[in-house]
Parts: structure tokens; C-alpha cells; sequence
């Protein structure tokens, strides 16, 4: 960054250096204003005066130096209009303006191109680049903030651009002009400067500036100078703030580069539980089907036991009716040898009847001793295991109840 401001002047040099200064500067000043030598004057005169002896010679004397002196006054003569000729031509550059004075006042302006100035008194004041948008560079340096904590330095660049040469050499030419814009470009960015807090300092680079450039328009603009553009390329802290800011830099840096580190940390974390959840949903699922095949399986050999058990009771049920059936019908055929006994022994009728009765109440005990008796078993048919831990009990209690002699002992009633 530079450390000095871009300088302005105005040069005194002949028509030949103008167009060299007003594009290159000088010794790396900015020259917008040249004041062109007058290169004018009045040794044509001497010509003048020179022919005019000359021919007062001619007419007085005779001969061939008559004729001398005629053709010499005529060359006098000649040379001396080509001369003032040269002498009064005016070349302006184009993109500049040259500023015309006559007996040393202002009364114009002279366009680019050529012109003829005669009159030795009418004369090219200065030529004032017009066209060309000069940069300028201003660093301010110890500019506060609002914290009144002084800045290192603050670059300010702009553009300007000479659009009245006339007020801009009659009101403050350049060097006086460099001094006006200089103050002006410090007293603008010490009060922009005041508006930002010094950890907000870095934002002036780049930032708008419009406000700063119109109000350096309306300083400069009675001088014939307007503002075309303008900018903070740069703006540097003071050492021990800069050594702050790294520091603070290299906190959030760490940080960031802690939580970034955190974030994946937890992320893998949450992936391995996931992964952790999914394989213990995957051996519960697993789980739960081999219960449930157990259930399965335990049902069908439920199911295989009752089976068994109820082929088993209904063979001792029809065993134990074959018996029945067999015994009645002993029981009948005795009956029948009792009634044919009875038809024989009609005298004792009585004591017969008595008999008979008395033995029919025996068939009839012995008969109910061995007749099989319906177990009921009272489930509930929503609750499944209720259901098979009641058929197991009654897969236990029906050898018992087989092997009882048709006497059943008690009534299990299993809820």
C-alpha cells in the first residue's frame, strides 16, 4: 500500500513536453495543467523593419543594387510573414482544452485541433486535460473508530475529472487544488471511520462509498471538478489489534474445526447405535419366531397327547358299555329264568316279587358303580395358554379317572 498522497501540480513546459505531461505526470506527480511557453514575439519585426529599410534603399538608389536591395527587402518581407506564420499556429491535443487569454485576462476556451493566434497579446494560458479520469490516492493514517482506537491506515483511492478548465485554472489551479482534495479526502474517511467499530474495521474495504463521493462532488465541484468514482482498497488495524484478530481467528478456527470434529464424532456414534438397535430388532424378531415355533410345537404335541388320551377314554368308554351291555343282558336273561321260576312258584308270589325286586336293585347298583361318568373341563377360549396348561392337566387326570373302577373321586373344573 502506498504511504504517501498522489501529488498535483502544473508544469511550465514547451509544446512539445504537453502531451508527454499530461499523460505520464512528472517525477510521479499527476500534471492535469500545463502552461505552454509563448514562444511568440517580436523579433519578426526586425524582418520587418529590415525590409522596409531595404526597399526605402532600392528606391533611392539605382542600378543593380537597386535591384539588390528590392529583392532583398522582398525575401525580409517573406520570411518575416512565415514566421509569424509559425509562431501563430496553436495545436491542441484532443482530450484537452486549452484555456485563452487576451492581455492576461480569461476570455475562452480553445477546443482540440488548430488555431491561429496573431496577436501577440492573445495567447494560450494553460491546457487542461479534460477527458482523462486522473486516479488519486489518499492513505489516511491513525484514523479512529467509534471506539476512538486509532486505525493503522486507511487507503482511500478515487477518480476526478476536469470538466470546466476555465474555473478550474481561475479559481484554484492544480497545486492549490491538491491541497483542497487532499484535506477534503481526510476529513471524509476520519468521519466514515467514526461510524464503524474497530472489529468491524475490515468491512470498509470494498464497501459503497457513494455517499463520500457525492459529498466530495459538492465540495470540488465550484473548482469545474467532479468525481467520477471511488473506493477503500484497503485498510490496515494496529499491530497489537491485528495480533488480536489472528488470535480471535485461531480460536473460531479451532472451533470450528472442535465442532466439525464433534459433529462427525456424533454422527458415527448415532450410526453405530442405530446399527446397534437394528441387529437387536433383527435377534428379537429372530427370537420370537423360534418362540413361536416352540408354541408351534408345543401346541401340536398338545394336541397329539389329547388326541391320545381322548382315543384312549372313549376305548375304556366302550369297554366299560360292553361290560354294561353284557351285564344287563345276564341280568335279563336271569330275569326272564325268574319270571319262568316265578310262573312255577306262583304260590309264593310275594316272596318271588320280593326277590326280584331285590335283585333288580342290585343290577341296577352295580350297573351305576360302572357306568362311566362325563368329566366336564370349563375353559376359556380367548386365553391360549389358559387353554393348554388345562388340556395337559386333563391329559394327567384321565388315566386316573380310567383306571378308578368307573368311581370318579372328584370333578375337576379347571377355570
Amino acid at each position: 500500500m502506498s504511504s504517501e498522497f498522489s501529488k498535483i501540480k502544473e508544469s511550465l513546459a514547451s509544446w512539445s513536453e504537453i502531451r508527454q505531461l499530461l499523460r505520464g505526470g512528472e517525477s510521479g506527480q499527476l500534471v492535469p495543467v500545463v502552461i505552454p511557453k509563448d514562444r511568440r514575439g517580436f523579433a519578426w519585426l526586425t524582418l520587418v523593419f529590415l525590409a522596409l529599410y531595404l526597399a526605402g534603399t532600392a528606391l533611392l538608389s539605382g542600378g543593380v543594387f537597386s535591384a539588390l536591395a528590392a529583392l532583398g527587402a522582398v525575401l525580409s518581407l517573406v520570411v518575416a510573414l512565415v514566421w509569424l506564420w509559425r509562431r501563430a499556429i496553436i495545436e491542441i491535443e484532443e482530450g484537452t482544452t486549452g484555456v485563452r487569454s487576451r492581455w492576461g485576462a480569461i476570455v475562452g476556451t480553445l477546443p482540440p485541433g488548430r488555431h491561429y493566434l496573431w496577436l501577440p497579446w492573445d495567447r494560450v494560458d494553460a491546457v487542461v486535460d479534460t477527458s482523462t479520469e486522473i486516479p488519486y490516492s489518499a492513505p489516511i493514517v491513525a484514523c479512529p473508530t467509534a471506539e476512538n482506537v486509532p486505525l493503522k491506515s486507511i487507503e482511500f483511492f478515487l477518480k476526478f475529472r476536469i470538466i470546466d478548465p476555465v474555473a478550474f485554472v481561475r479559481t484554484i489551479g492544480a497545486g492549490n487544488f491538491d491541497l483542497v482534495l487532499s484535506s477534503a479526502v481526510q476529513d471524509a474517511i476520519r468521519q466514515r471511520s467514526r461510524l464503524v467499530h474497530t472489529e468491524r474495521a475490515y468491512d470498509l474495504r470494498g464497501s459503497d462509498v457513494g455517499d463520500m463521493q457525492e459529498l466530495l462532488t459538492r465540495q470540488l465541484g465550484r473548482y469545474g471538478v467532479r468525481i467520477t468514482g471511488a473506493n477503500i482498497p484497503d485498510v490496515q488495524l494496529p499491530d497489537q489489534y491485528q495480533q488480536h484478530l489472528a488470535t480471535r481467528e485461531k480460536v473460531a478456527k479451532e472451533l470450528s474445526a472442535f465442532e466439525r470434529e464433534w459433529e462427525l464424532t456424533r454422527k458415527r456414534r448415532i450410526d453405530t447405535l442405530l446399527m446397534e438397535i437394528e441387529r437387536s430388532k433383527k435377534t428379537r424378531d429372530a427370537r420370537i419366531v423360534e418362540v413361536r415355533a416352540a408354541a408351534n410345537t408345543a401346541r401340536k404335541d398338545v394336541a397329539r397327547m389329547l388326541e391320545e388320551h381322548e382315543t384312549e377314554a372313549q376305548r375304556v368308554r366302550w369297554e366299560i358299555e360292553a361290560k354294561g351291555r353284557a351285564q344287563l343282558t345276564s341280568a335279563e336273561n336271569e330275569a326272564k329264568g325268574l319270571r319262568r321260576l316265578a310262573d312255577a312258584y306262583r304260590d309264593n308270589r310275594a316272596v318271588l316279587q320280593y326277590e326280584l325286586a331285590r335283585r333288580r336293585l342290585d343290577v341296577g347298583a352295580k350297573l351305576a358303580e360302572n357306568a362311566p361318568r362325563p368329566v366336564v373341563v370349563r375353559t376359556d377360549g380367548a386365553g391360549g395358554e389358559s387353554s393348554v396348561l388345562s388340556t395337559m392337566l386333563l391329559a394327567q387326570i384321565l388315566p386316573q379317572l380310567g383306571s378308578g373302577n368307573g368311581q370318579v373321586k372328584r370333578a375337576v373344573e379347571p377355570n
